[in-house]
């Protein structure tokens, strides 16, 4: 059974820094493409980053230089540092292996 939990989320200031974490487990998470996704209030889900078990990163265009995204394979952890946030940053971020198994999510608030 595979198993998502997500943290790491809270509020902080425009400007400030969080570190999200994510643990897999049930499956063989160095073979799967994690990704973080990201869901505002009335928007959809959206994509923010993703990290292949090959080392290929890609990020949205609107956190590219701002979030990196790390995965420590020996943990089955994935994280996802963010920089410099933006009230539009604000949202419940979720992690994934393959957009069908999903955590509960962790919250993120930028306020001043």
């Amino acid at each position: 059974q595979v198993h998502v939990v997500e943290s790491g989320g809270g509020l902080v200031q425009p400007g400030g820094s969080l570190r999200l974490s994510c643990v897999v487990s049930g499956i063989d998470f160095s073979a799967y493409t994690m990704g973080w996704y990201r869901q505002a209030p009335g928007k959809v889900r959206e994509f923010v980053a993703t990290a292949r078990r090959s080392g290929e990163i890609m990020y949205h265009s609107s956190v590219k230089g701002r979030f990196t995204i790390l995965r420590d394979n020996d943990k089955n952890t994935v994280y996802l540092q963010m920089n410099s946030l933006k009230v539009k940053d604000a949202a419940v971020y979720y992690c994934t292996p393959d957009i069908v198994h999903w955590g509960q999510g962790t919250q993120v608030t930028v306020s001043s």
